[in-house]
């Protein structure tokens, strides 16, 4: 049956349909047809015809207003809804609600029902199971702060970041050009989430199953721990039996620079210009460790490279005479591989060679990345200090010497070790500049052998040459006394003064200002006609002399020079040189005279004011004090009777 009039349906739909709100955006433009092409809207029937039957009472109906009449029954046992391509209102049975206002109550019921299954998924745990109260979610837990925050809303937009897969570098836009290394067509899409950056082609159930935090093999005791008082933390601890212990000369060297041995769960970070014998040094180091403890007893280290394949590490142990049944070897770059890996191992120490070849597969960017280094970094750091196993990461350095990462890695380790040495010499400085366990003033000093790395038994003497007193070649040559952290040093410093000479002379080892200020006060002050000589200045083992504690030795040197007069081979210099001539005590002169006696000089020249201080010593050294430089000339340079 056709309708009786489109009028008295368009009232009606009219009458039924919810109050419209205020137009917040402009309206769409109206589309061309039958006013009631619409979607279909669910009408109310007072009575109740069969399924698919057509009603006949639309003028009686449409003269209903849009709520219901008293006689109207309370609960309805159909509904109908309008086909506009039929053009017919069929009846169904089950009515949503018997009022005329079904629409919006609808609409409101869909709201709450998302409103309550958002709040559902709020208040699940990560696994699953849903709050035992709703009161619980009143209350706010501090964690909660660093958590990572739902999207406000529905309409809230992913946000997206593009990584170049050729320099790694991160955009907030899409680039058809790299603007960093000018790579066309290699910008990548990227979604940022909780977990990182993740490709938006990646799986989703894949997305954070890289995740380091996730490894079974870090125990998750954050939960469990809670503040205590430093008495329940130090009680029952024996501090001596603390530290894992080094043995030999070599570890002895070691442990000086540590502060006492390896603090368990400690992360330790050691940089160096290539091939100045990092590896040698951690290889040589997981052996050392090895050797304090029973071979039965002893937990495995595990050495771990990035760059090497096992054979080649074995055939550099080899070399070095390493073979310790408990130094396990593993070659990966992938974190969660390698903690996967070492569990069943159970080991006393982890080295990483090196931390610019491992990465975390839930991040952005290849190995050696910014972003990569740190999480990579972050998560070793965690892994130690829950699990107790202290470890040791190689790091590479920049063009300025520096440690690759813009000093990030600094600040995230516990102890910070620079391994320095030049190629044209044998001796290897290893330095602390960071130490949370220990002072950063200790100094350890090898020598790269055959072999290996071997401790300096006596470095105070490492850089003097043998000579002869008598020679004729003395002049010229003054010994000064230096301090590196806590070490003493004896460095040979010569000068060679050619009279007439038009060129202005070079200084090598010493700064050139310096250099230029301490030959001005022996003109203005000595007294000495340096005018017309040209100056050259030497260290020798091509150490740099910046310590003030040199200059005396300085200007010792361009006198016996200048005045052709040899100094003996059992005297040294120690004081720093002010600009009216006078002379100046350094720091800790009790202990570089100290050194000095242990090596044999019998004669040392020290400022008049640390005369007091080293007397009380009585030490087997004769002290020459000296006011200013004319003392000194005269004291030095004088013909023996």
């Amino acid at each position: 049956m056709l309708l009786r009039s489109p009028s008295s349906l368009r009232s009606l739909i009219r009458l039924l349909r919810p109050p419209t709100p205020p137009l917040r955006r402009p309206l769409s433009p109206r589309l061309p047809g039958h006013a009631l092409c619409a979607r279909p809207r669910f009408l109310s029937s007072s009575s109740s015809p069969a399924p698919g039957s057509l009603t006949d009472s639309l003028s009686a109906s449409a003269a209903l207003p849009s709520h219901s009449t008293p006689d109207a029954p309370a609960d309805s046992d159909s509904w109908s809804v309008f086909d506009p391509v039929a053009g017919r209102i069929f009846v169904q049975g089950s009515p949503p609600h018997s009022s005329s206002t079904t629409a919006a109550a609808a609409a409101e019921e869909e709201e709450e029902e998302e409103k309550e299954d958002d709040d559902d998924e709020e208040e699940d745990g990560e696994d699953g199971k849903p709050a035992t109260a709703r009161g619980a979610k009143a209350q706010t837990s501090w964690s909660s702060v660093v958590a990572a925050r739902k999207p406000a809303g529905k309409g809230v937009k992913e946000k997206f970041t593009y990584v170049c897969s050729n320099c790694k570098e991160a955009e907030g836009q899409w680039w058809g050009t790299c603007p960093h290394c000018s790579a066309v067509g290699t910008m990548d899409k990227y979604v940022v989430g909780p977990a990182g950056p993740v490709p938006v082609a990646a799986d989703a159930s894949a997305v954070g199953s890289g995740r380091v935090e996730r490894s079974s093999w870090i125990p998750q005791k954050s939960k469990e721990m809670v503040p205590q008082s430093l008495q329940e933390v130090n009680k029952g601890v024996n501090r001596a039996a603390w530290r894992i212990p080094l043995s030999g000369s070599f570890g002895m060297e070691i442990s000086r620079v540590l502060g006492g041995g390896i603090v368990p769960g400690s992360l330790i970070l050691v940089g160096g210009d290539p091939g100045v014998g990092k590896s040698s040094l951690m290889l040589q180091l997981a052996s050392n460790i090895l050797e304090g403890f029973k071979v039965e007893e002893s937990s495995p280290v595990v050495y771990v490279s990035g760059e090497e394949s096992i054979e080649q590490i074995g055939n550099r142990a080899d070399r070095m005479s390493i073979a310790s049944s408990k130094l396990y070897l593993y070659s990966g770059t992938d974190i969660e591989d390698i903690l996967d890996k070492i569990q069943p191992l159970s080991p006393r120490a982890l080295i990483i060679d090196s931390i610019q070849t491992v990465y975390v597969r839930s991040f952005a960017g290849s190995a050696g990345n910014i972003l990569q280094v740190k999480e990579c970094t972050s998560a070793l750091l965690r892994f130690a200090k829950l699990t107790n196993i202290p470890v040791f990461l190689i790091g590479h350095v920049t063009k300025s010497g520096d440690i690759a990462g813009p000093r990030l890695l600094e600040h995230i380790v516990d102890v910070v070790l620079y391994m320095e040495g030049e190629r044209c010499s044998s001796h290897r400085l290893l330095r602390s500049v960071k130490n949370r366990f220990g002072s950063t003033d200790e100094l350890g000093v090898f020598e790269m052998a055959e072999f290996g790395l071997q401790a300096v038994l006596n470095p105070s003497q490492m850089f003097l040459t043998e000579h002869d007193s008598d020679s004729e070649i003395m002049a010229g040559l003054a010994v000064a006394v230096i301090l590196d952290g806590s070490r003493t040093f004896a460095l040979e410093v010569q000068a060679l003064c050619v009279s007439g000479s038009h060129r202005s002379g070079q200084v090598v080892g010493i700064p050139s200002k310096r250099a230029d200020v301490i030959i001005s006060v022996l003109m203005k002050q000595a007294g000495l006609k340096l005018q017309d000589s040209g100056i050259f200045l030497n260290v020798v083992s091509g150490i740099e002399l910046t310590e003030t504690a040199g200059d005396l030795a300085i200007a010792a040197s361009i006198c016996s020079s200048f005045l052709e007069f040899p100094i003996p081979n059992d005297v040294a210099f120690i004081g720093e040189i002010g600009l009216g001539g006078e002379l100046r005590t350094v720091p800790r002169m009790d202990k570089r005279v100290m050194a000095i006696a242990k090596l044999g000089y019998k004669k040392c020249v020290v400022p008049k004011t640390s005369e007091k201080l080293l007397k009380p010593l009585n030490l087997d050294i004769e002290i020459v004090a000296c006011s200013n430089l004319k003392q000194f000339i005269n004291a030095i340079f004088r013909p023996q009777d």
